[in-house]
C-alpha cells in the first residue's frame, strides 16, 4: 500500500507595504532583500516612493510613485490597496526582517488566536543598544517579554487586513509622529487585540527622533490630536493634561525646547483633525484592565 500523500497547506498571503523617500537605497534594498527571502509565505510587495519614482528594483516588486511627499501614514496607506493579502506587513526603508521565518512564525499567531489585530516585533539595533522607547509598555523590563500594547513602534508591523480596515487605516492627517498609538487604540476599539511579541525581532538603527525638523511641533500637535480624534470627555483632557505634565518635566533641562512644543500645542487645538471616531467606553475598560487607560 502507497503511503498517504501528506497535504501540504496553500501559503499564506502576505501584502507586503515598504514606504520609501528613496533617500537611502542600501537600506531600501537591504529591507527588500529580507522580505524576499521569507520562507512558507506568498508575498505581494509593494514600495510607495513618497515624492519619489522608484526605480532600480528587484523583479517581481511593484510600485507607487507619490507626486509630493504626502505624510508617513499617507503614504503607507498609499500602497494598501496595491496589494493582496490577510495579513499586511509595513516596513520603512531603514529596518529589515532578521530570520527567514520572521512572517511564517507572525503569521502563526494570528493563525492561533483570531482576535489577534496587529504583532509588533522586538526590535534590535546591531552594534548599539536599542532604544527602550521601542518597547510599548510603561514598565520596559526585558526586551523579549511579549505583552499587549497600546502604542507602537511603526517600523515594522504585521497587521490582520480586517482589523486594518475596521480601524480606518493609518491616521493619514498626522503627516508623522503618533500615528501608531492611534492604529492601536482603533484596533482594540474594533474588538481586537494588538500585542508587543518579543519572541520575533526586526533589526533597525538607533535613531533620534528628533532628526526630523518638525519633531517637537508634532509632537505636541499630534498628542492633543490623539485626544480630539478618538477620547471623549474628561478622558480627552486628562490626556493632553498628562502628557503637557511629562513633557513640561522632561524639558527642564533644555527649556527651550518647550516654545517649538507648545507651539504644536495650540496648533493642536486651532486647526481642524481630521475624522473623529470617538472610542467607546467598553474599550476605555478593556484598555484600563489591561494597564493602560488612555491617559497617559
Amino acid at each position: 500500500m502507497d503511503d498517504p500523500v501528506e497535504i501540504q497547506p496553500d501559503p499564506i498571503d502576505v501584502g507586503v507595504v515598504v514606504l520609501t523617500q528613496g533617500r537611502r537605497p542600501l537600506e531600501l534594498h537591504r529591507a527588500l532583500a529580507s522580505i524576499r527571502r521569507q520562507q512558507g509565505v506568498r508575498l505581494d510587495v509593494v514600495v510607495v516612493g513618497n515624492g519619489w519614482e522608484p526605480t532600480g528594483l528587484p523583479a517581481g516588486v511593484s510600485t507607487v510613485a507619490l507626486a509630493t511627499n504626502v505624510g508617513i501614514p499617507a503614504g503607507r496607506n498609499a500602497g494598501v490597496d496595491h496589494v493582496h493579502g490577510d495579513l499586511l506587513l509595513f516596513v520603512d526603508d531603514d529596518a529589515a526582517l532578521d530570520a527567514p521565518d520572521f512572517l511564517i512564525d507572525v503569521a502563526r499567531m494570528f493563525d492561533d488566536d483570531p482576535q489577534l489585530g496587529i504583532v509588533q516585533p522586538r526590535v534590535e539595533s546591531p552594534g548599539e543598544d536599542a532604544p527602550t522607547r521601542w518597547i510599548p509598555r510603561m514598565r520596559k523590563g526585558d526586551p523579549r517579554h511579549s505583552s499587549p500594547a497600546f502604542s507602537l513602534w511603526e517600523g515594522v508591523l504585521v497587521v490582520r487586513r480586517e482589523a486594518f480596515d475596521a480601524a480606518g487605516g493609518w491616521g493619514a492627517a498626522y503627516f508623522y509622529a503618533h500615528e501608531g498609538i492611534e492604529l492601536a487604540w482603533r484596533v482594540w476599539d474594533a474588538g481586537y487585540e494588538v500585542w508587543y511579541r518579543g519572541d520575533v525581532h526586526c533589526v533597525h538603527p538607533a535613531i533620534d527622533p528628533a532628526r526630523h525638523a518638525t519633531y517637537l511641533h508634532n509632537n505636541a500637535r499630534n498628542r492633543v490630536w490623539l485626544a480630539r480624534r478618538n477620547l471623549r470627555w474628561p478622558i480627552s483632557w486628562m490626556y493632553v493634561a498628562s502628557w503637557t505634565a511629562v513633557q513640561v518635566a522632561r524639558s527642564v533641562r533644555s527649556p527651550l525646547s518647550l516654545r517649538p512644543w507648545f507651539g504644536g500645542w495650540w496648533a493642536g487645538w486651532r486647526q481642524h483633525p481630521g475624522d473623529r471616531r470617538a472610542m467607546r467606553w467598553s474599550t476605555v475598560w478593556r484598555m484600563t484592565r489591561r494597564g493602560r487607560p488612555p491617559v497617559i
